[in-house]
């Protein structure tokens, strides 16, 4: 997958070149994942994503101890606990384990499904914010810095703020963003020999 995403950035690279070349105007460099996620509808999202998820972070927590809780048990009283007991245990460690997975899935899978919506959602909108920035200030190439490596840039070549700026003069957000944790999809640590691994 790196390779190919490698292969990718180069080629956009290759054909950024001649623009590069033969534009007369001003060159612009944008990071538009650092625009969305510091505009004040980025900052909302994220602090909603966060908000809705927590309930499910939350039982997946306790999946998580319930899990571990058995697992200490039945490694600390291995030699002390009948067969049918040790038995039982085993069978219900599975069983939260198989859950545990379930609920980690399904939780980063909808995670992700939403945040990506709204990141395309956000970027259709400062594209056209970036678009008319562009126009109206003589620029005539703007380059994204996450996707075709950038290796000197002059002092006022970069866009992003006046682009954030924009966007938020643009898209205004009712009564503001609230300040943030950072975000981070529905994840817990595997309990010791479960099968519960955080998802590729």
């Amino acid at each position: 997958m790196k390779k190919s995403l490698s292969t990718f950035t180069a080629l956009l690279f290759m054909m950024a070149l001649p623009l590069v070349a033969h534009a007369q105007g001003k060159l612009g460099v944008i990071n538009i994942n650092a625009a969305i996620a510091g505009s004040e509808e980025g900052k909302k999202v994220i602090a909603d994503l966060q908000k809705k998820y927590q309930p499910r972070q939350q039982e997946i927590e306790r999946l998580q101890q319930e899990a571990q809780s058995d697992q200490d048990r039945l490694t600390k009283q291995a030699s002390t606990l009948s067969a049918d007991e040790q038995g039982r245990l085993s069978r219900d460690l599975e069983d939260k384990q198989r859950l545990l997975k379930r609920a980690t899935d399904d939780a980063q899978t909808d995670f992700a499904a939403d945040r990506d919506g709204a990141v395309r959602r956000i970027g259709q909108k400062m594209v056209q914010v970036i678009s008319d920035y562009a126009e109206h200030n003589g620029f005539n190439l703007v380059l994204d810095g996450a996707q075709v490596p950038i290796y000197y840039a002059a002092k006022g070549v970069d866009i992003t703020p006046e682009i954030v700026k924009r966007y938020d003069a643009a898209n205004p957000v009712a009564g503001g963003a609230t300040p943030a944790k950072p975000a981070a999809k529905p994840a817990v640590r595997p309990v010791a020999g479960s099968a519960a691994t955080k998802p590729k």
